[in-house]
């Protein structure tokens, strides 16, 4: 596997890659619907975000991004038959010890509220914490000092990306 930065010409790839997971058969519309688009990214990876994308074979199967201004993890996606691999928790990483080197005290996601659902576990099992639940979401938090001993147990067990 190979972890990079995402770049403008990254959009297609990302797009699909985001598409295909959210289960949602109108998934690009919505996201248009929302605003967000290959340009309004691309102005967010200038301003305010970053992320990491992983390759498989040339071919992008997950990436992460995150906004420094907010310390939000603002979306992960691994396409389901890259699953189970460590990517996830690989690319989680690297959105992480970017927030808090961009001097983020308390990163914070928004996810399903269902208990069950299967990101929910993902992140908890990463040290996400439940915050609250507000129209419809479940938002969960990671306190900095979780996210460097995270990362030093990492580095120390050879775990890290």
């Amino acid at each position: 596997m190979h972890y990079r930065e995402i770049t403008p010409g990254d959009m297609p790839a990302i797009f699909e890659v985001r598409v295909k997971t959210w289960h949602n058969p109108h998934g690009a519309e919505e996201l248009e619907r929302m605003g967000i688009t290959p340009d309004s990214v691309r102005g967010m990876l200038r301003e305010t975000h970053r992320g990491w994308l992983a390759e498989a074979n040339e071919e992008v199967v997950g990436f992460v991004m995150g906004n420094k201004q907010t310390g939000e993890m603002w979306v992960i996606a691994v396409l389901k038959d890259h699953e189970n691999r460590g990517i996830g928790r690989s690319l989680m990483r690297l959105i992480e010890d970017w927030l808090v080197s961009e001097g983020c005290d308390e990163l914070w996601l928004t996810t399903d509220p269902d208990e069950n659902c299967r990101a929910v576990g993902f992140y908890r099992h990463l040290g996400w914490e439940d915050w609250k639940m507000e129209s419809g979401d479940r938002f969960m938090r990671k306190r900095s000092d979780q996210v460097v001993a995270d990362q030093q147990a990492a580095r120390r067990d050879g775990k890290a990306p």
